[in-house]
Formats: C-alpha cells, structure tokens, sequence
C-alpha cells in the first residue's frame, strides 16, 4: 500500500531504519515548529505590555494552531510514550524558560519565567483533562494581571526586606 505522496510505509521504515526512529523524526520535526511558532509569538515587542504577549500566545496556544501540538506532544508526558524521547519532559520545559525570561525581562520580571512556565503547563494540562477553556482562559487572564502588579512592584501578600526575609501579611486582617 503507498501513501498519498507514493511512498510505501516499508521504504519509509527502510529509510529510518526503525519505526520508533521515524516517529523520533516526525515529533523532532514537529516540535522544531511549534518552537519557532510559539517562539515568535513570545518574543517582546516594543509597541505592547509583555503581558498582552503573553496573552495573545495563550490564544494561539490554546486554539486551532496549538491544538495537534498539545494533543501530540501532551501524550510524550505519560510514561509509555517516554521511550520515544525519554528527554522530552525536561527539554518541553527548559525551552520555554529562555523566551520567557527575555520577555519578562521586558517589564524588569525575568525572575517570573518558572513561575510564568509553570501556571502556563498547570493550566494546559487542566484543559486538557477538562476541555474548559473558559475556565482556563479565565484564570491565565486573572494570573497576567496578577503579573501586571508584580511588575509594578505591588506585592499584595507578602513583602520581602532587603536581608530576604519574607513576612506574609494577611489582606483580611491581622486581629
């Protein structure tokens, strides 16, 4: 049987050797994609908030164009899957960390990139599991404009002295 361009799967594993060195070749393809996609749509531009950025990203990301590399790249995560790219969790999440870091570096926050990284993969991996992208979306909308206070120097829960010490400080009441 031959595939749409003429290509037999037989000459096609006879070309990768193995079938798990073509799927490698296929997801190392696709991911360089969606680096370069999602890349570019991460990097500063100095007419806008990082944070409106980072908005537009979470759009992208999460709709019509984000949607086969999360579906895709999501199953690498579980165990199984692993053994195709048995680096891949690690790689999926250092990646991000550098664009990340320059622009938040933007608004004089590159420290929040892990955090910005992790609220960003925790609220993928909630629509994944629930399909509720008003939820999420909403809540990716609420953790920017918490991003927005931080990089105003507003810190509502705790404050930290010059020696590092934090204190919490409780926005109810302290009686």
């Amino acid at each position: 049987m031959a595939t749409a361009t003429g290509t037999s799967p037989r000459m096609l594993i006879y070309h990768f050797g193995t079938r798990d060195a073509l799927l490698r070749s296929v997801l190392g393809h696709a991911r360089q994609r969606q680096l370069d996609t999602f890349g570019e749509l991460l990097r500063v531009r100095p007419d806008e908030p990082y944070t409106a950025t980072l908005s537009r990203a979470w759009t992208s990301i999460t709709g019509p164009d984000g949607q086969p590399y999360l579906r895709m790249f999501g199953r690498l995560r579980e165990s199984t899957e692993q053994q195709l790219w048995p680096d891949f969790r690690r790689t999926a999440t250092t990646d991000w960390l550098g664009p990340l870091e320059d622009g938040l570096r933007s608004i004089g926050r590159a420290d929040l990139a892990t955090l910005v990284l992790a609220v960003i993969r925790g609220l993928l991996m909630d629509l994944d599991a629930t399909g509720d992208t008003a939820r999420t979306g909403q809540a990716f909308r609420d953790f920017l404009g918490a991003v927005e206070d931080l990089s105003h120097g507003s810190t509502p829960y705790c404050s930290q002295d010059r020696a590092g010490s934090t204190s919490s400080v409780n926005p109810v009441s302290d009686t």
